[in-house]
């Protein structure tokens, strides 16, 4: 098949998945199947260097260097032994800067300068692999090597382009570019995408290939593509509690929250499993922040609360570890929110965006226009410097107080500021940010003002954005309530219902039933 036909047939094997017969046996316990010879002389290197591979392919970073590592002691010149480990120390989806140090220090391992590394890679493949980290790991600024890395990658598949492990690699390294080069038109991803999804069909047991599929499709529009991805990908490589958590970025753009839930809860208990004193709590914080978001939507406040107090503990364990601290104002401002449990406290320079955002909200519900004020004039001072989302939420706030002070025009403008943009940023992908998303507020804004139909218009096209969330559901139907259409309101109504796992007397869910009581 040319690189050609693989693209072009890559989306359209989507549909084709569903209807596939029993997978082949895993190569491996846990972590997928793959096939990538290399020039390895020791089956044992070779063994290690595979299993390598496949956590690789599923981001489990620290598993996959003690493989690559435990190849290299048995065979100490196996070149691709050291580029796989230069890999683990590249996050390339997450990172804004590299981790120069380890990567280099593992080709110094295998060879002093580029062409000594090079001689040992004895095939052409093998060559254009080892070329690639090459790119990645010379001097220069990150954002251009990794840019220099996709090319590199891209010259490897057109000289191999049915070479799955070439084909998923270089999938992957569209997804960094894009990034890199800050390209928001989803053109890289989509061709990352097409590869990933062609490779998913000839081996529904590879770890990078449903992966890569479901990062590529991220977002509302292009979301249905990866869910057969999404749905086999825990099941491949459970072992790695990366690959645990990745389905849930495509259950969250369907509102399949129960999913989202206990994905996250399994990735959770893996990472948890295989966290030692002194590693990245990565893993561990990011299915609290997503587990957490699943659960508000699902109206269970009380396991909401859990994941806080969990996010709590993993501070305390790991001695305050950045991203830990960093996420805990996050999920207790999204509490706040969703759930509307609404808790005012007078804002303050420690104070995040997203707690700035909850305490104007907060305080704009319980009458205190001082704090929405001032919280609004906190928040105008990080928008100078804090980018698109610091400045979507100062308009938000700006726009509460407005309306708090009966300037209901003003509050609109304020709304439409936020709102355009919104719209130069990509669609949404996880959990909502700013955690009261613009379009929802903007319609409940709107309901405020008494102008039901408009605020309807808001509440669909944010879910559309982000569907089935709980809040834009609950808006939708009271809009539509207010709008005389009945029909809608009866849909959105009966929608929440049914997603609904919190208490039976909550006011959201009674109100609903309620209404769907007597309009079966």
């Amino acid at each position: 098949m040319t690189s050609a036909t693989r693209l072009g047939a890559g989306i359209l094997l989507f549909a084709a998945l569903l209807l596939r017969g029993p997978a082949p046996a895993a190569q491996f316990d846990s972590v997928g199947s793959l096939d990538f010879p290399t020039s390895a002389r020791s089956a044992e290197a070779q063994q290690y260097f595979l299993r390598g591979v496949a956590i690789l392919h599923s981001f489990g970073w620290l598993q996959a260097i003690e493989q690559f590592r435990a190849a290299q002691e048995i065979e100490p010149d196996f070149a691709l032994a050291y580029w796989g480990e230069t890999l683990c120390y590249n996050h390339p989806l997450f990172a804004t800067s590299a981790d120069d140090d380890n990567p280099r220090a593992a080709l110094a391992r295998l060879g002093a300068t580029p062409a000594e590394r090079l001689a040992k890679a004895p095939t052409p493949r093998e060559k254009g692999f080892l070329q690639a980290v090459e790119a990645l790991w010379a001097e220069g600024d990150y954002d251009a090597r990794r840019v220099a890395y996709m090319q590199a990658m891209e010259r490897l598949y057109r000289q191999f382009p049915d070479d799955d492990e070439v084909a998923t690699f270089y999938a992957l390294s569209l997804l960094s570019g894009s990034r890199a080069l800050g390209d928001q038109s989803g053109r890289l991803e989509m061709r990352a995408g097409a590869i990933a999804l062609g490779v998913f069909g000839a081996n529904p047991d590879h770890p990078g290939a449903p992966h890569y599929a479901i990062h590529a499709f991220d977002d509302p529009i292009h979301a249905p593509l990866a869910l057969p991805s999404a749905r086999r990908y825990a099941e491949i490589a459970p072992a790695v509690a990366h690959a645990r958590h990745m389905p849930t970025h495509i259950f969250i753009q369907h509102g399949m929250w129960d999913l989202v839930s206990q994905h996250n809860q399994s990735a959770y208990d893996a990472a948890r499993a295989l966290w030692n004193p002194g590693d990245s709590v990565g893993d561990t914080v990011h299915p609290l922040d997503w587990g957490q978001y699943g659960d508000l939507q699902r109206g269970d406040y009380a396991r909401a609360r859990d994941w806080i107090e969990r996010l709590e503990n993993v501070i305390d364990e790991s001695d305050g570890a950045q991203r830990a601290v960093d996420s805990l104002p996050l999920l207790r401002a999204r509490y706040v929110v969703d759930t509307e449990e609404w808790k005012t406290a007078p804002p303050t320079d420690d104070s995040s965006t997203h707690e700035l955002l909850a305490t104007g909200l907060s305080a704009f519900r319980q009458g205190d226009a001082d704090t929405v004020r001032q919280a609004a004039a906190a928040l105008e001072a990080r928008a100078a410097d804090g980018g698109r989302p610091a400045q979507i939420m100062h308009e938000q706030v700006a726009a509460l107080a407005a309306l708090a002070d009966g300037r209901g025009e003003e509050a609109v403008a304020h709304m439409d500021a936020a709102i355009a943009v919104v719209e130069t940023m990509r669609p949404p992908n996880g959990a909502a940010d700013p955690v009261k998303p613009p379009y929802e507020l903007y319609g409940e804004i709107l309901l405020e003002l008494g102008q039901p139909a408009a605020a309807a218009e808001k509440f669909e096209q944010s879910l559309l954005r982000m569907p089935g969330r709980m809040r834009s559901l609950l808006g939708a139907a009271r809009a539509a309530k207010a709008s005389g259409d009945a029909e809608t309101a009866r849909s959105r109504y009966e929608t929440l219902i049914t997603q609904w796992a919190g208490q039976a007397e909550d006011p959201v869910v009674a109100e609903a039933r309620e209404f769907t009581k007597d309009r079966g």
